[in-house]
């Protein structure tokens, strides 16, 4: 059976963890590089590492900071962040990547999700989406969620697994930091959809709202939150076994 997967964000501005509410009012946590290996070394299963404004700036992701993260993790680590090309998937791989993540940069560019699909295979691309609800639709945001693209969430994923993208982040924007749990509504009609690997983003507020994701939406892979990770609220190996103790399938072996 395979397992489910626990999975720390670390949004990253200027060099330093942030976490905010919808998208705003940010506020520093603490050093990407310190909370990636505390990750590592307690049970995460993966990491995933947005430099949140490299789109919004128009900059190259801070590379000296994601090798020295890459260094210290010793478990898939994806990363996102002013992905607009080809050469940009070429040099976060090598600045120890797993797998890029792309959501601004496919958006300008359609072609770029298929294309490093081609170069680098599917299971190396992740898309991204931004979602919230506009007028009782879903609409993609881009830019690190500052704009409304206008286009249909649903037919956006299904173009970009169509594509060559290999496993979709789902970042809803209306629970984004409100620990109010994860948006089921919307990942039930991603998971109706696709057949890719889903993580669902946006919303986590106890140990509870993991359990109640993986037992009604049993097609999404994984679970993705941040600051109840960051800020102590939930530790990764309690929150696994307690998910294992509940029927979930998880990875124990590391988790202290």
């Amino acid at each position: 059976m395979i397992t489910k997967r626990i999975i720390p964000c670390l949004d990253v501005r200027d060099g330093r963890v942030v976490k905010g509410v919808n998208f705003a009012n940010l506020a520093d946590v603490d050093s990407p590089v310190t909370l990636a290996q505390a990750y590592s070394d307690n049970g995460a299963d993966e990491l995933v590492f947005y430099d949140i404004t490299a789109s919004a700036e128009g900059r190259a992701i801070f590379t000296d900071i994601l090798q020295e993260t890459a260094r210290r993790v010793f478990i898939p680590l994806t990363v996102g962040g002013g992905i607009n090309s080809v050469a940009d998937f070429e040099r976060v791989l090598s600045c120890g990547a797993d797998k890029v993540s792309v959501n601004s940069g496919a958006i300008r560019n359609p072609t770029l999700v298929g294309e490093a699909a081609k170069k680098y295979g599917d299971q190396c691309v992740v898309l991204s989406v931004d979602v919230r609800r506009v007028n009782g639709q879903f609409h993609i945001f881009a830019r690190g969620g500052r704009e409304d693209t206008g286009l249909d969430a649903f037919e956006w994923i299904r173009r970009g697994v169509d594509a060559g993208a290999g496993e979709i982040v789902v970042n809803s924007m209306d629970t984004d930091g409100v620990r109010s749990g994860f948006d089921l509504e919307l990942l039930e009609k991603v998971c109706r959809i696709v057949q890719v690997p889903i993580i669902a983003s946006g919303g986590a507020g106890s140990a509870q709202d993991f359990l109640t994701l993986f037992q009604n939406l049993p097609a999404v892979d994984a679970g993705l939150a941040a600051s109840i990770f960051h800020f102590g609220q939930i530790e990764i190996p309690q929150l696994k076994r307690m998910l294992a103790e509940n029927g979930i399938p998880m990875r124990l072996t590391y988790a202290k």
